[in-house]
């Protein structure tokens, strides 16, 4: 709901060449408990003014020099991308109006004025404004809950889903090669218990900060629940490309955090699956990865595993044909240096 507050402390902007004009309806708004109210008689500057300042609504005069109304109008359109224009046109002209509102204002006033329908009007469209602006914020963030994850802000599995997607067809296109790193925290349960629910939520929003840190802004990380995420390398050079990365987000996991006055210490697991060798689809990828992650927890946990798992249509291609990329898989247990 729009309050009567929202509705008077709204942005408005007075456009009219006639001095008298402009003061007058700047007395009656004012009068009426406005506050937010500029005005300008230069129809040139409504543009940037507008740029600048978002105005809820624009009382805009259609005749004046230079540049009318109509003019101005068509040049707001640039910034109200959505189509709606917050103008109120003012015009002595009836044959003005139908026009007026073609070119999209959403209403209009005439002159001469009379108050009470000035400000009725003024009253009505502001409310639509700013119904419309609550509407599409609400849209947004329905839009944000729906592939982002509600308490960490990271990637949910939708959007990770169409991410990895478009990674694919990349590498296809390009013949290169892409990773997923999917991560689960040792021992989460334990300090759940121990300090509750609440701090186990602080500690997964920490983690989440550490592994946006440690990989590339191309690269997604997203959360599938629990304390289970996954990372998305968008294109790597090779195996120990992939390996670097798991031993940096292991490293930067298992430094200490201070939460809520207790020092906290978690490691985590890590199993790596790449295309093409362990899978040429997103589910096919993360299960390799999951199979990767379980025999790096049966290994002692804090550690990575490459995936052994070869994807059938890899498998099925002709050993003439190249090779993905010529680096070897490493040892899993091997700690490659960081080459900083």
């Amino acid at each position: 709901m729009v309050s009567t507050a929202d509705i008077l402390n709204a942005g408005i902007l007075i456009v009219d060449d006639q001095e008298a004009d402009v003061l007058l309806l700047d007395r009656m708004l004012h009068a009426a408990g406005y506050v937010s109210i500029t005005s300008t008689m230069d129809p040139g500057e409504v543009y940037e003014l507008h740029l600048k300042n978002h105005y809820d609504l624009i009382l805009l005069d259609l005749q004046m020099p230079g540049m009318d109304g109509f003019q101005v109008m068509e040049s707001l359109k640039a910034i109200e991308t959505e189509g709606y224009l917050p103008v109120l046109a003012v015009t002595a002209q009836p044959a003005h109006k139908l026009r007026a509102l073609q070119g999209g204002a959403k209403d209009f006033v005439s002159k001469p004025f009379d108050l009470a329908e000035v400000l009725m009007r003024v009253h009505n469209m502001l409310e639509v404004r700013l119904l419309h602006e609550a509407a599409r914020d609400h849209g947004k963030m329905l839009e944000s809950l729906a592939l982002n994850d509600p308490l960490t802000g990271l990637a949910n599995r939708r959007l990770l889903t169409d991410r990895m997607s478009m990674a694919l067809v990349h590498a296809r296109r390009n013949k290169s090669a892409m990773a997923v790193v999917y991560l689960d925290l040792d021992g989460f349960k334990e300090i759940n218990d121990m300090l509750g629910h609440g701090a186990g939520d602080v500690l997964l929003k920490m983690v989440a900060g550490r592994l946006v840190a440690t990989v590339r802004e191309e690269d997604t990380v997203a959360r599938l629940g629990g304390d289970e995420f996954i990372i998305a390398l968008w294109h790597i050079s090779g195996t120990n490309y992939a390996a670097k990365v798991a031993l940096k987000v292991i490293e930067a996991v298992s430094q200490p955090y201070d939460i809520e006055g207790h020092t906290v210490s978690i490691t985590t697991s890590a199993g790596v699956g790449i295309y093409p060798s362990h899978g040429e689809d997103a589910d096919t990828l993360i299960k390799s990865a999951d199979l990767a992650l379980y025999e790096a927890k049966r290994a002692g946990k804090n550690a990575y595993r490459i995936s052994e798992r070869t994807d059938l249509s890899t498998a099925a291609r002709s050993q003439h044909d190249p090779p993905a990329f010529s680096t070897p898989l490493p040892d899993a247990s091997e700690k490659l240096k960081d080459d900083k």
